[in-house]
């Protein structure tokens, strides 16, 4: 996809989907992961639910949310097709430790408790983040950092979506392309 490749990451209501389209504004090429590459899957072998365990996905926020995965084989073949001079994959998934080597630099969009608590209530009830159990969970996860990249760049993700790409691009070494 990219000679450059990078990889947007942050929980549910930080940001991804806004710096995405962004990003596609701007004229970047950019994969949305959550939608392209993304199946509910056993984070241990990669393999997909089979049908009673998607119905437990259905019904219950957290074991959804540990068998979020993105199809590994479709991110590798993406990060080794060379036709783009820079791709940003946006999202979040449960076995990033499997391709995370892949990418040239992994931001992490990251935002204080007050500002993702504000924005997962604004969110409709059928986008994630949008029920009670699911904002309960983002939450947790934002308070113990336990799904974030380790030796991520953090991006300030509180200040207007703009900035925020500006600060990545200038981070990829690219100067800022605001539109005015």
């Amino acid at each position: 996809m990219g000679v450059r490749n990078y990889l947007i990451e942050g929980v549910s209501g930080t940001g991804k989907t806004s710096v995405a389209t962004e990003l596609q504004q701007r004229g970047y090429h950019v994969i949305h992961g959550d939608r392209e590459l993304a199946y509910q899957g056993d984070p241990r072998t990669g393999e997909p639910l089979d049908i009673a365990a998607r119905v437990e996905a259905a019904l219950d926020v957290a074991f959804r949310h540990q068998h979020h995965l993105w199809n590994v084989d479709k991110v590798k073949a993406l990060v080794a097709d060379q036709s783009n001079p820079m791709v940003f994959f946006c999202g979040g998934s449960r076995n990033f430790d499997q391709f995370i080597d892949f990418f040239d630099d992994v931001f992490v969009l990251a935002v204080d408790a007050c500002t993702l608590k504000r924005r997962l209530a604004a969110r409709a009830e059928n986008e994630f983040g949008g029920k009670a159990a699911e904002q309960e969970l983002v939450m947790r996860l934002h308070s113990t950092r336990e799904d974030i990249p380790k030796g991520a760049t953090a991006i300030d993700a509180t200040a207007p979506l703009c900035l925020v790409v500006d600060e990545i691009l200038s981070k990829c070494g690219k100067p800022e392309q605001t539109l005015e």
